[in-house]
């Protein structure tokens, strides 16, 4: 029987939380410090003089008794409610006092020996037990006003923290999805002459961070832009000059290789942009099984397509995207199937949904961890990684959700979510009606 261990809920974990209770188990601890204190000294302070009054009295007491007087009130030999402690005292010749309850009162007690008995008398204690109990509630009531008073400044205090905190939080993980611009901002930590914290000293390393890497990128995005402009016009003009070799198995071997460079300074180019965000979208309502379809049919592949769920009799689903940059994803992941799995391989189109899934060895633990890494492949296998970085980057530029997984029985899966298009009170033709906006 498997047991379920208890966790404390999430909000136990912050640091507020941590500090409020620091703060409130300091302030009781401290409390009941003071007010144990406070009391033993004002207790003893107030039973000492009860106390040397009581035995004052005991002492005119029994010179009364010596002289045969009549006894005070409250005063007598053996008096009823005498403490039986306090006789037997008395009775062995030691003299003595005690608090004891008298006729529903506090009483303090004082008895001395008196010929093989106790005299003894009594005083009113209740006034000063009044006392001390008074004063026992006011140490109550003013250390809950103090922890309370405590626990909401520091409270404060720390929440302010926490606050610059969250925030540095949410600038990392902007800048860790890929948001370069963002940064804290921490006004102490861009004033020299303002005293910095630790918090402040973390935001200015985060922004100093963020502007390093945005210029690291940014050199690197110009260079491979650069690059991959250079090489076009050589390449073209090899690509000319192939045409002209004679027919034969060097200029197959030539004409190919000049195929994948230019395929590559292609890509590149578009990877440039795409890192730039400079890509332009052209929205339009199409058809997606159609669309499906003539991908397939382009990318000369032998790949098994499938409608199911509510399009696979109509067929009309349709969906609002880029209907070149959907085609260039769609190739992609195909081309990444046949390159890299094994048949058969099937596009599945449910809904707005379409599935790319291969029968290989499926993706690899880096990609599914990291995503796609450009110009690194498993196992020495043919590509560059920058088919699906493509598909990546063009997916969100068309705003479209793209999750790769592997199938339980094996097999890369790749699965495409596509924005589906609504139509209001009337339809549009698939196709038309193209709108163009920045991403």
């Amino acid at each position: 029987m498997r047991r379920h261990s208890l966790r404390a809920p999430a909000w136990t974990g912050t640091l507020t939380w941590k500090a409020a209770v620091f703060i409130t188990v300091m302030c009781c601890a401290l409390a009941a410090l003071l007010g144990v204190l406070v009391h033993t000294a004002v207790t003893r302070r107030t039973v000492s003089e009860a106390r040397a009054k009581a035995l004052s009295r005991l002492d005119g007491v029994t010179r009364a008794y010596e002289e045969g007087e009549a006894l005070p009130a409250d005063s007598g030999i053996d008096p009823p409610g005498l403490p039986a402690s306090l006789r037997d005292l008395a009775v062995h010749g030691r003299r003595g006092t005690v608090v004891a309850d008298s006729h529903g009162r506090a009483a303090m007690w004082a008895a001395g020996p008196a010929d093989g008995r106790a005299l003894a008398t009594e005083i009113d204690y209740s006034t000063s037990a009044h006392t001390i109990n008074g004063l026992d509630r006011a140490i109550v009531g003013s250390s809950a006003l103090a922890i309370a008073a405590t626990l909401l400044v520091g409270a404060f205090a720390v929440t302010r923290v926490t606050r610059r905190l969250h925030q540095t939080a949410r600038v990392a993980r902007r800048i860790s999805a890929g948001d370069l611009d963002a940064r804290v901002d921490d006004p102490r930590a861009s004033d020299p002459s303002r005293p910095q914290d630790e918090v402040a000293i973390v935001a200015g390393a985060l922004d100093t961070m963020a502007s390093t890497l945005q210029c690291k990128l940014l050199a690197e995005q110009r260079f491979t832009a650069d690059v991959a402009h250079e090489l076009r016009t050589p390449l073209t003009g090899l690509s000319a000059a192939a045409e002209l070799l004679p027919p034969g198995r060097p200029a197959e071997l030539v004409q190919d290789r000049v195929r994948t460079m230019r395929a590559l300074t292609e890509d590149l180019l578009e990877i440039s942009r795409l890192d730039a965000r400079t890509e332009e979208v052209d929205l339009a309502v199409h058809a997606l099984v159609p669309l499906a379809e003539r991908t397939v049919s382009a990318s000369g592949t032998e790949t098994v397509i499938r409608v199911v769920g509510a399009c696979a009799g109509a067929r009309t689903v349709q969906v609002e995207t880029d209907k070149r940059r959907l085609e260039r994803v769609l190739g992609n992941l195909i081309a990444n199937a046949h390159r890299h799995g094994r048949p058969p391989v099937v596009l599945t189109v449910d809904g707005p949904v379409v599935t790319v899934r291969d029968h290989g060895p499926g993706f690899p633990d880096y990609l599914l961890t990291g995503g796609p890494q450009r110009f690194r492949t498993e196992g020495g296998g043919k590509g560059h990684g920058l088919g699906l970085t493509i598909a990546v980057g063009q997916s969100a530029v068309i705003g479209a959700e793209l999750v790769l997984s592997n199938a339980p029985d094996g097999g890369a899966v790749a699965r495409l979510t596509l924005p589906e298009y609504v139509p209001l009170d009337t339809d549009e033709p698939a196709g038309g009606n193209g709108r163009t906006g920045p991403t």
